[in-house]
């Protein structure tokens, strides 16, 4: 089986603080995913600074190491589990087909693992695989307790039947099993046919400092085709684009490139499809790419998005409670000129409410964004200072 054959799957690492997501990661991938240094922001390898591997299968089972045949790609996306990082958290969620649910044993389910599970479902993720991890710090009694806890959560949900595996990953425990589960995963169905429409979730500069003018490489941008085919020789319209400010107000400016290069995880390749992430090489001066300043943007064949929306109409669909906190709260109705922070695709703007009729919002936004009717967002509410998720929406206009 070539490469080529090998089906692909981004799949996210979600949970609370502390419960173990990206010591889960080395162990699965053999790397450190919190290492966003600027050395790594130099390779043109780079994904969303995260990690992939390849699930192998031989005689002894399934492995990371190459051993035997290769049967799966895997794109991993580490969320923050940080509630002052819900909004990236959001960003991430956007780009994955499956998760990892990370649940420790001996401390359970806690505020932000309600908020990154109801995460996953307001972006209609299916696929998740719910992992107990540290189960060497708790008796056999506490593990089954917490089983017990876990599955109460998710009962009635689309992960009811999820597998819940039990891990210690210090020890290196039930890794194998892991990786199993994600070869059991369903890969979606690439729609090859549609016109390009790639996701940025990130943009650097990978120059190094005192770089020859004739020696300099364009920016680069990271993230997913979420449909179509991009190839090496495109000419690709970026959207919103570049920021411009003029009199105190802000204008954006659409980027038209050519793709220069294409790279997924340490391959360079002429051509892509959806799947795993990916990074595009341009011919755009690297200083509009640095510091992830195109985040947020979408990609396509040139002269084929639509305009950017200033407003958008949406289907919203709010919680019953409020998540995240403590207390029980109750997620109150929308209301007129309430502000609320909206996900969109790996975009997050700010928006005002304008109209509602019953289920209908109409916003107004002060960061705009690409509007592809059916795309879903998260919605969330300023509570007690912090950005809360609060319901989730279908673009309809």
């Amino acid at each position: 089986m070539t490469d080529k054959e090998i089906p692909e799957l981004n799949v996210g690492v979600v949970g609370h603080i502390d419960h173990g997501k990206t010591t889960l990661l080395s162990k699965l991938t053999g790397k450190f995913t919190d290492t966003h240094s600027e050395e790594l922001k130099r390779g043109i390898t780079i994904k969303l600074g995260y990690a992939d591997m390849i699930i192998s299968k031989d005689a002894k089972g399934f492995n990371n190491q190459g051993k035997g045949t290769p049967i799966r790609y895997i794109s991993f996306i580490d969320a923050p589990g940080h509630e002052m990082l819900m909004a990236t958290m959001l960003s991430g969620a956007a780009i994955i087909d499956a998760a990892i649910l990370v649940v420790a044993a001996n401390e359970g389910i806690k505020p932000q693992t309600k908020e990154h599970f109801m995460a996953v479902r307001a972006k209609r993720i299916k696929n998740i695989i719910i992992v107990q991890n540290k189960i060497d710090l708790v008796t056999k009694e506490q593990a089954l307790k917490n089983y017990k806890e876990i599955k109460e959560f998710v009962k009635g949900t689309l992960a009811e039947n999820a597998p819940i595996i039990p891990v210690s990953t210090q020890q290196g425990v039930n890794i194998d099993k892991i990786l199993e589960e994600l070869t059991k995963l369903e890969v979606p169905k690439k729609e090859i046919d549609k016109i390009p429409c790639f996701l940025v979730a990130r943009s650097f500069d990978i120059n190094k400092p005192g770089t020859k003018i004739e020696k300099l490489r364009g920016g680069v941008l990271g993230g997913i085709l979420k449909q179509g085919k991009l190839k090496v020789g495109d000419e690709i319209d970026i959207k919103p684009g570049l920021i411009v400010e003029k009199s105190h107000q802000k204008t954006y400016q659409t980027l038209t490139t050519k793709i220069l290069s294409l790279h997924k995880g340490n391959k360079s390749v002429k051509e892509v499809f959806p799947g795993a992430s990916i990074s595009i090489e341009t011919n755009l001066d690297p200083v509009l790419a640095k510091a992830d300043s195109l985040t947020g943007c979408l990609v396509s064949t040139k002269g084929i998005l639509p305009e950017i929306s200033n407003n958008i109409m949406i289907k919203a669909e709010l919680f019953k409670e409020v998540l995240g906190i403590t207390e029980k709260k109750e997620v109150e109705p929308l209301k007129t000129k309430e502000i609320l922070m909206l996900s969109v695709n790996t975009t997050i703007t700010v928006g005002t409410v304008e109209k509602i009729n019953n289920n209908e919002v109409e916003l107004s936004l002060n960061i705009p964004v690409i509007a592809l009717k059916g795309d879903n967002l998260g919605i969330a509410r300023n509570i007690n200072k912090h950005w809360r998720l609060i319901g989730w929406g279908e673009i309809i206009q």
